[in-house]
């Protein structure tokens, strides 16, 4: 089965080992993901971020998608029908168009901690400080929502954290389901079944 994991910043991340995923499947990431791990393609529309990357040489050497890649960089372009998109939904779209049957959504809280900024990286260069306020999640949903449904023979599975909040919008894909941060814990720590 080929099986892929998008992984997402929101903090409910920090509690997978991720190097446990490298043998299960495809690692696919965003933004500044590269400064501690390297996922087997990266993705980056913000800018300034997407900028940095870029010129530090990155995208030589690793698959890295950007809306408007700089020439000679080693970056390629996201899909064009995705080109608006945020980034981790960007990159569940190319998980899905490189023929992922099962795509696992890791850190995508989509949600506040304490009504606060919810990511990985806040307090860090091109982030928010974790003292602002939440980021307006309903764009991300909308935007795989409609991933899930182009898709449709592709399943999608969102790991629920503490720090994710549920999102009405997706159990309208009869190819979405949840599973608790626990039993996928449990599953790629035991290397049992996904």
């Amino acid at each position: 089965m080929s099986r892929a994991f998008v992984l997402g910043n929101g903090v409910s991340r920090q509690q997978v080992d991720l190097s446990n995923l490298r043998h299960l499947g495809k690692i696919y990431g965003c933004n500044a993901l590269h400064r501690d791990f390297v996922p087997d393609v990266l993705v980056s529309t913000d800018k300034p971020i997407s900028t940095r990357i870029q010129d530090s040489g990155y995208a030589h050497n690793n698959r890295f998608y950007t809306r408007r890649p700089a020439a000679g960089s080693g970056a390629n372009p996201v899909p064009q029908k995705y080109y608006g998109y945020s980034s981790g939904p960007i990159a569940a779209s190319i998980a899905a168009i490189d023929g992922a049957v099962i795509i696992y959504l890791v850190g995508f809280d989509m949600g506040p901690v304490s009504n606060h900024f919810n990511n990985v990286y806040a307090d860090t260069e091109f982030y928010k400080k974790s003292s602002a306020p939440p980021t307006f999640t309903g764009n991300w949903a909308r935007q795989l929502t409609q991933i899930m449904r182009d898709f449709s023979n592709t399943a999608f599975v969102r790991i629920m954290g503490n720090t994710t909040a549920p999102i009405e919008d997706f159990a309208s894909s009869r190819n979405f389901r949840t599973m608790s941060m626990e039993d996928f814990q449990n599953r790629i720590n035991n290397t049992k079944d996904l």
